[in-house]
């Protein structure tokens, strides 16, 4: 051999084991292939009615609310006192014998908003120290005929609520029928 002169040592051939690197010296150089288009997406769902299921479930809601008892005609004298109350201020105040300091009417409100509406109007009536307020429900008659949706919305919550010590129908000349007058728990 001479001296001075070296010849390369052929590349090293992959070891038999790698197969991706074996695969990728058989092939050789490669260019980038341009981009497929893309799948045709599967269609939207059409809109939802989302009006006409939030009026059904308003239905829905009123519905329920007067299977929770027996149901108020038009005509009918909404009444109720706590043990506590004597029922002769009841009779006083189903006489009109307190005064209304505030009032609330519920005329053109949905079951929704009557509700929303009177809870605030409590509220605030009792935050600033009212003792009696009227509520104007209506009579019912763009209600059903056998149930006023509003009348029996507001007799259910006003017996449930704990500020309220007794209400009555308004007498005749305040409402009648139409209204009712509410005592409520002094604020502590």
């Amino acid at each position: 051999m001479q001296r001075g002169r070296h010849r390369p040592d052929p590349p090293a051939a992959p070891p038999d084991d790698d197969d991706a690197a074996l695969f990728r010296n058989a092939i050789g150089p490669v260019r980038e292939l341009p981009a497929a288009p893309l799948p045709p997406q599967t269609p939207k769902p059409r809109p939802s009615t989302r009006m006409a299921e939030r009026d059904d479930a308003q239905a829905l809601s009123e519905f329920r609310q007067l299977l929770d008892g027996p149901l108020l005609g038009s005509g009918d004298t909404m009444q109720y006192r706590r043990d506590e109350i004597s029922p002769r201020v009841l009779r006083r105040l189903g006489r009109g014998e307190y005064a209304a300091q505030e009032e609330l009417d519920l005329h053109h409100s949905d079951a929704n908003q009557a509700s929303a509406l009177l809870r605030l109007f409590l509220r605030d009536a009792i935050d600033a120290g009212v003792g009696c307020v009227r509520v104007i429900h209506g009579k019912g008659l763009n209600s059903s005929p056998d149930a006023p949706v509003l009348k029996n919305l507001v007799d259910r919550l006003l017996r449930q609520r704990a500020d309220v010590l007794a209400f009555h129908s308004a007498p005749g000349g305040q409402g009648g029928a139409g209204a009712v007058l509410v005592l409520l728990r002094p604020r502590r």
